[in-house]
């Protein structure tokens, strides 16, 4: 068996794509099939995508792209089984790619996402490239599709809805043997409130602020931010560190609490939980907005809480911050569910099922 794998971004940059394609690249390793790996995108491009200005850089890079992914098809996907596209085969357009390995190769589509994709949700950065997204494209690629990989139960329904023969939920896991193998020891002392996510997700945090704000003036701790772009944030005490993939165990440990705010929206419901599985695979117990697949994951009072407004924030925090027992306890019943849940060894079945 031989898997082409399409990938948007270049290697070990983009959370979606190292924890849903090169996580599980070892399963592969392990059951002998071969593959290969085609990012569209190179990583002098990937520096610049996000930031505003260099038009020209961004245009060139996407037209290199362009070509290297007809190149790949033209000259590579008759000698595959199975193509393996993660969220598109190209980030502008239409699907062109997919149609013609669909259409004209007859080629065994893998397809699989971890947002609502066919939302417009466009970065500050890119509202030039918002024109040229197409959107609309994501149903007809589930159509094409010989097997859909959802990453949750609103992304699995739309797939459903489109047209797609097959529909598999596979959610986002750790490798919880090689890399996630360590848990937070919880003491008494100051508490520091930590958040993870990239520079589209910083948002979110807007209305969390006031409630920090309160949390310290009542109690001794820090909140810290894991990001690859640096916040403004009005708070007295907090850290910025930039995410860092060589670093990025030992900085999540730094965290006592992990925190996963969200808006009720179509968007965050297709959201798959990713941060609070990075927190509670280390034993850092979690509070989150009750959206989506958070509800799956956080366990109210077992392994975290679930909290709406204002007032459940500050009173989940609290309880928190103030027993270190209690954080120790509610990170073991974390940690136990994502070996169980959402760990690389708990997915292999469903992951490998999906080439058959």
């Amino acid at each position: 068996m031989k898997i082409l794998f399409l990938l948007p971004y270049p290697i070990g940059k983009a959370p979606s794509q190292r924890f849903r394609v090169e996580n599980l690249l070892p399963l592969l390793d392990e059951a002998d099939i071969s593959y290969t790996l085609r990012p569209f995108m190179d990583r002098a491009t990937w520096q610049v995508l996000y930031k505003g200005g260099s038009l020209p850089q961004k245009m060139w890079g996407i037209c290199r792209g362009l070509l290297g992914r007809l190149k790949t098809i033209l000259s590579e996907a008759y000698a595959h089984d199975y193509i393996f596209v993660h969220r598109e085969a190209a980030p502008l357009g239409p699907p062109v790619f997919e149609w013609m390995l669909k259409k004209i190769f007859r080629k065994k589509i893998i397809f699989d996402f971890d947002d609502a994709v066919w939302i417009p949700n466009t970065s500050a950065g890119n509202k030039i490239a918002a024109a040229f997204k197409s959107h609309w494209k994501t149903k007809y690629i589930c159509r094409w599709s010989y097997r859909v990989s959802a990453g949750n139960d609103f992304l699995r329904r739309y797939a459903v809805q489109s047209g797609a023969a097959s529909v598999a939920r596979i959610p986002t896991v750790v490798d919880m043997e090689r890399r996630y193998n360590r848990v937070k020891k919880h003491r008494a002392g100051k508490v520091t409130v930590g958040w993870t996510g990239s520079h589209s997700t910083l948002k979110y945090l807007q209305e969390l602020v006031p409630v920090i704000e309160t949390l310290q003036q009542e109690l001794d701790c820090t909140f810290l931010v894991i990001a690859d772009k640096k916040p403004e944030l009005p708070l007295n005490d907090w850290q910025f560190i930039p995410w860092d993939p060589d670093t990025e165990i030992e900085d999540l440990l730094r965290m006592d609490i992990g925190v996963m705010p969200l808006t009720t929206d179509p968007w965050s419901e297709g959201k798959c939980g990713f941060k609070l599985i990075q927190y509670l695979s280390l034993g850092i117990p979690a509070v989150a907005s009750p959206v989506g697949v958070n509800k799956d994951i956080i366990e109210h009072g077992v392994n975290g809480y679930l909290a709406d407004g204002r007032e459940e924030w500050l009173l989940a925090l609290r309880r928190l911050v103030v027993d270190a027992d209690h954080r120790k306890a509610a990170g073991a019943a974390g940690h136990e569910k994502m070996i169980r849940e959402y760990s690389v060894a708990s997915l292999k079945t469903s992951f490998l099922s999906l080439f058959k």
